[in-house]
């Protein structure tokens, strides 16, 4: 334990985030997505598992720590919903109601293509799964730095 730092913060993910520079992304990914698969790839590595979390809240738990980069046109993209990008499903407006809080000024949210969404979560520093049960339930979260 830690003074300070939220008990549900596993020691991978506070390794990850530590690891993470100014621009790094880092993928949250619903029960859905091929985490494992699409964590392979990344800098880390390994996915970093968070059972029992919803999007909403492991976004939560990851921006308590880590700030957002507001020197991006975007820095937190939800996935977008087949053939409704304009659509904003329950988890997107839950999830963006806690980013928009945590994200500095000048600082903005978007969106990216579902197949455009696979490729960049590769290129990710890392990914955590969690049991996000909706749809569409997955973000990207890009590191800023600390003003």
């Amino acid at each position: 334990m830690l003074n300070g730092i939220d008990a549900r913060v596993t020691p991978d993910l506070m390794d990850c985030m530590m690891r993470m520079g100014h621009g790094d992304e880092l993928v949250v990914a619903d029960a859905n997505f091929p985490s494992t698969n699409h964590a392979a790839s990344t800098l880390f590595g390994q996915v970093i598992e968070l059972p029992g979390f919803s999007a909403s809240e492991a976004i939560s738990l990851i921006t308590n720590l880590l700030p957002l980069d507001p020197f991006v046109d975007a820095c937190a993209l939800r996935m977008e919903i087949d053939d409704e990008p304009e659509t904003l499903g329950e988890v997107h407006r839950e999830a963006f109601e806690i980013i928009e809080a945590a994200m500095p000024e000048g600082a903005a949210t978007g969106s990216i293509e579902r197949q455009d969404f696979y490729v960049r979560a590769s290129q990710a520093f890392g990914v955590v799964a969690t049991t996000e049960a909706r749809p569409f339930g997955c973000f990207i979260l890009r590191k800023g730095v600390i003003f």
